[in-house]
C-alpha cells in the first residue's frame, strides 16, 4: 500500500469516526455471522458421521433444533450489521455532500471560473456515492469475509491438518489476481469519473444554453459532440467490464483446481482410513465456503478501487483552500455611515497586466456614483472588489476608515446589495425569491418590497400570485419581470451599499422604463455604484467617473463631463448622435 493510499484511508477514517460505535456493533455482528457460518460447516461432520453412519437417534432429535437456532441467530445478526452499515453509509453520503457543498460556496468567484459546473456536480453526486459503496459495503464487507475465512480455516485445520495445508497453496495464488486487477480498476475508475464529469458538463451547458443551441441551429452539432463523449465513456466502461468479466472466471478456475486437488488427496485419506467420510465432506464444504469470501473480495475489489479513486478526487477538492477568507482576528463591520474610500488601488488577475491602476476615490454615504467607460476597462472588477468577490493585492478599500480585509466577510456583505445584468433567480416561488433578501421578513414586508419594485401588479396576475413557481432561472417570467423580482429582493435586504451592474442593459425600452422606476425606489438613501453602458440610466447620478484602461480618466456630473468634450462626450455622442 502506497503512502497516498494510507493518507486516503486515514482521511476516510476521519469521515467514519463519528459513527465508529455503530460500525463496531456492525463488525461484532459480522464476526458472529462468520462464526455461525463456520459452525454450520462443523455440524455437517456430525450430521454424516453420527446420524447417517452411526445412527445416533438422540443427536437426530437435537441437531435440527440446533440448526434452527443457528440460522435464527445468524439471520438476526445479519440484519443488525446490514442495517447499521446502510445507515452509516447514507450518513457518510449526507455529511460529505454537505461538507463539499459548503466548501464550494466558501470559494471566491475565480474558483467557479476555473472549475466546470458539471465537474462539481459529479464530485458531489457521483464520487461521494462511490465512496459510500467502498466504505459501507466493500471495505467493511471485506472485514466480514476476512473473519469468515479465519474461522473456516480454523474449522478445517481442526478436522485434518494435512488437508488444510492446501489452503496455504490456494490463498497466495488466489490473492495474485486480486492485487493485479485492483491496480487496473483504480486507473479505469479515475478515467471513468473524468469522462462522466465531461458528460455532465456537456449536459449542463446544452440544457441551460438550449436557447442558443436552437437559435444557431446547432442541435445536430451538440448531438454529435454528446455522442462522441458518450462513446468515449462507453469505451472506458467496456474496458472496465472486460477486466471485471475476466476476474471472476479466473478465480473460479483457481477454485476448481483447488477442489480437484482436495478431492484427490482427501479421497485417498478416506480410502486408507485416515479420515471419515463426514470429516472429508465437512472439510470440502468448509474449504468451498472459505473460498467464497476470497472470490467475494475479487468481486468487490473494483468497488473498493473506485471508492478510493473517488475519495482522492473528493479530498483533492476539499483541500482547495479559499483564496479569500476572513483573516485571523477579523471583526464585524460596524453599520456604514460616512464614506467608502479607494486608496491607490491596483489589481490584476494572476500575473496578467493590471486591470485597475492606482485608483483613488472617495464616495460619501448617500451618493450615487455612476461608472462608465469602454468594455474591458475594469468597471465590474472595481465593484467586485467592494464585497471581496476578488481580493486586493495593492492598495486598500476603506469603509468608514476600516480596511475591508480586517472585517468578517459576512458582516461586510450583509451591508451590500446587488442587482446585475444576469438576473439570478431560483426555481422556487416568487415569495421565496424575494424573501432571499431577508429570510426573516414578514409577508407584509415582501409585498411592500414587490410594490416598491413595481412588481406587485404582474405578480398578482400570475396563476398562484406570490406562490407561483417561476422556473429555473425565472424562465417563466419576462426579462423585465425577472429584473423587478431581483430588485424587490434587494429592496427587502435594505443594505446601505448598493451595486447596480448593467441592471437594465438587457431590457427593451418599455421594460427599462419600469425597471428604472423600481431602481429609483431602491436607490433612495443608499450609497450606490451604478455601472451602465446606456448613459440614459445614469444622467441623474450625483457623480460620474469614466474608467478607461483601468484608470479614472474623467470625473464630474453629466453636464460637466459633456462640457469637457473628451471621453464621456465621445461615449454620449456615439449613443445619441
Amino acid at each position: 500500500m502506497t503512502n497516498k493510499d494510507k493518507e486516503i484511508l486515514r482521511r476516510l477514517y476521519q469521515v467514519i469516526k463519528p459513527y465508529q460505535n455503530r460500525l463496531l456493533i456492525a463488525m461484532i455482528a459480522m464476526i458472529l455471522v462468520a462464526a455461525l457460518t463456520s459452525f454450520q460447516i462443523w455440524l455437517i461432520k456430525d450430521l454424516l458421521d453420527k446420524i447417517f453412519i452411526e445412527k445416533d437417534v438422540f443427536l437426530l432429535k437435537v441437531l435440527p433444533l440446533v440448526v434452527v437456532l443457528v440460522f435464527f441467530l445468524k439471520s438476526a445478526f445479519y440484519y443488525i450489521y446490514y442495517f447499521l452499515l446502510e445507515k452509516v453509509g447514507q450518513s457518510i453520503i449526507r455529511d460529505l455532500r454537505i461538507q463539499v457543498f459548503e466548501h464550494i460556496h466558501s470559494q471566491p468567484l475565480s474558483f467557479f471560473h476555473q472549475m466546470p459546473t458539471g465537474t462539481l456536480i459529479s464530485r458531489i453526486i457521483s464520487d461521494i456515492a462511490l465512496m459510500q459503496q467502498a466504505v459501507s459495503n466493500a471495505l467493511v464487507g471485506t472485514i466480514r469475509d476476512f473473519f469468515q475465512v479465519i474461522f473456516l480455516l480454523g474449522v478445517v485445520f481442526s478436522m485434518n491438518w494435512k488437508l488444510a495445508m492446501f489452503s496455504f497453496i490456494i490463498l497466495p495464488i488466489a490473492a495474485f489476481p486480486i492485487v493485479k486487477f485492483g491496480r487496473i480498476f483504480r486507473k479505469l475508475s479515475t478515467k471513468t469519473q473524468e469522462e462522466t464529469a465531461n458528460v455532465t458538463n456537456i449536459l449542463y451547458e446544452t440544457i441551460t444554453g438550449n436557447r442558443i443551441v436552437k437559435a444557431f441551429g446547432r442541435e445536430k452539432y451538440e448531438g454529435r459532440r454528446f455522442r462522441e463523449q458518450i462513446n468515449t465513456l462507453f469505451s472506458v466502461v467496456i474496458q472496465d467490464a472486460r477486466f471485471r468479466s475476466m476476474q471472476h472466471p479466473l478465480m473460479e478456475f483457481i477454485g476448481g483446481v483447488a477442489i480437484a486437488l482436495i478431492i484427490w488427496f482427501g479421497g485417498n485419506e478416506v480410502i486408507h482410513g485416515s479420515a471419515t467420510a463426514g470429516t472429508f465432506i465437512a472439510f470440502l464444504a468448509g474449504m468451498m465456503a472459505a473460498y467464497e469470501p476470497i472470490k467475494g473480495v475479487s468481486k468487490i475489489n473494483s468497488t473498493i478501487q473506485q471508492g478510493l479513486a473517488a475519495a482522492t478526487r473528493v479530498f483533492t477538492l476539499l483541500d482547495v483552500q479559499p483564496e479569500i477568507r476572513d483573516k485571523e482576528g477579523a471583526t464585524p463591520l460596524p453599520p456604514f455611515k460616512k464614506s467608502i474610500q479607494f486608496k491607490d488601488l491596483t489589481f490584476s488577475y494572476d500575473k496578467e497586466a493590471a486591470v485597475l491602476k492606482n485608483i483613488t476615490l472617495t464616495v460619501p454615504a448617500g451618493q450615487a456614483l455612476a461608472i462608465v467607460g469602454p468594455s474591458g476597462g475594469g468597471k465590474t472588477t472595481l465593484t467586485n472588489l467592494i464585497p471581496r468577490f476578488l481580493d486586493l493585492k495593492d492598495g486598500a478599500i476603506l469603509i468608514d476608515g476600516t480596511d475591508i480585509r480586517d472585517v468578517t466577510m459576512q458582516s461586510l456583505r450583509s451591508q451590500i446589495a446587488m442587482v446585475t445584468q444576469q438576473t439570478i433567480l431560483f426555481n422556487d416561488t416568487v415569495r421565496n425569491n424575494i424573501a432571499y433578501g431577508d429570510l426573516e421578513s414578514t409577508e407584509e414586508a415582501i409585498r411592500n418590497a414587490a410594490e416598491a419594485a413595481h412588481a406587485l401588479d404582474f405578480i398578482n396576475n400570475l396563476p398562484q400570485g406570490f406562490d407561483t413557481i417561476i422556473g429555473e432561472g425565472g424562465n417563466r417570467l419576462s426579462g423585465g419581470e425577472r429584473q423587478r423580482v431581483s430588485i424587490a429582493r434587494a429592496i427587502l435586504k435594505n443594505a446601505p451599499i448598493l451595486i447596480l451592474d448593467e441592471a437594465t442593459s438587457a431590457l427593451d425600452t418599455e421594460s427599462e422604463r419600469e425597471v428604472q422606476k423600481a431602481l429609483e425606489n431602491l436607490m433612495k438613501d443608499k450609497t450606490t455604484f451604478v455601472i451602465a453602458h446606456r448613459l440614459s440610466t445614469i444622467v441623474n447620478a450625483d457623480r460620474i467617473i469614466v474608467v478607461k484602461d483601468g484608470a479614472i480618466v474623467e470625473e464630474g456630473t453629466h453636464a460637466e463631463l459633456l462640457a469637457l468634450g473628451k471621453e464621456y462626450e465621445l461615449l454620449y455622442t456615439m449613443q445619441y448622435r
